[in-house]
């Protein structure tokens, strides 16, 4: 397969920064948006890069990306998405905090609230929140994720069903246009199965890149749950579904 210098450039930053946006590489290169966004289109239809709006991602299918390649991702959108969803949780609550880098961004949102019972299967999270005293942070139990510190498996499923909590926090590694929430590891979908199961109000947290993915295992639908934290819901379907299911929608970065 030829590829022009530029293009192979292009490629290389994907995968190294998991995500290209048009007005960096137009900069980058010193060229216009317009040729920018025809490298994106000519690379997309090699099956190379995955076209989402303002740039392209690196292409998933049944593997996620490396831990910091997501971290990076979006991190902006992320960061304003955690600080939205912390303000849903009052204090004195229970929740869940799932695996996941923008449920991550969530606890870093939390750190101003007083007297929360964390309960998670993320390292990250635990290790972030364990220092402060105002929060009784617990992690469950079972195979740690060398990859990202998440933990998995069935002796985490058991542990979370343990608690009935006020709220859950959790992500996803795509959302499909019929509402289904996917992920990639189905060790980690039955732990957010179980959490989903066992909270009363569940807060879907997930950047607008997570339309553009796609993942072969089922979490949940989106009806299932209560609240759903995004920077841009650009989808109209996802927009009638969550409508038509009472989910209460809130977007970040609206559109004008």
């Amino acid at each position: 397969m030829f590829l022009s210098p530029r293009h192979k450039e292009i490629l290389d930053i994907a995968r190294i920064q998991g995500k290209v946006l048009v007005e960096d590489l137009a900069g980058r290169f010193e060229i216009t948006p317009q040729t920018i966004r025809k490298d994106l289109n000519d690379l997309c239809e090699k099956k190379l890069l995955n076209r989402i709006h303002g740039g392209a991602v690196f292409p998933s299918g049944t593997e996620n990306m490396q831990y910091e390649q997501r971290r990076q991702i979006a991190s902006g959108e992320k960061d304003a998405i955690g600080r939205a969803a912390a303000r849903l949780i009052p204090d004195n609550a229970s929740l869940f905090v799932n695996i996941g880098t923008t449920t991550e961004s969530v606890s870093q949102g939390l750190l101003d609230h007083g007297r929360l019972m964390i309960i998670t299967n993320n390292i990250n999270v635990a290790n972030r929140l364990r220092v402060y005293p105002q929060f009784e942070v617990v992690i469950a139990g079972g195979v740690v994720r060398g990859t990202d510190g998440g933990i998995v498996g069935e002796a985490a499923v058991d542990f979370i069903r343990q608690f009935k909590v006020d709220y859950a926090v959790i992500g996803a590694s795509a959302i499909d246009d019929d509402g289904a929430l996917l992920d990639y590891d189905f060790r980690e979908v039955k732990v957010a199965q179980a959490i989903i199961a066992n909270a009363r109000h569940v807060i879907l947290v997930a950047d607008s890149t997570k339309f553009e993915r796609t993942a072969p295992v089922r979490i949940a639908h989106i009806s299932q749950v209560h609240t759903f934290v995004t920077d841009r819901c650009f989808p109209p379907s996802i927009r009638r579904i969550c409508r038509e299911n009472n989910v209460e929608l809130i977007e970040t970065s609206p559109e004008d």
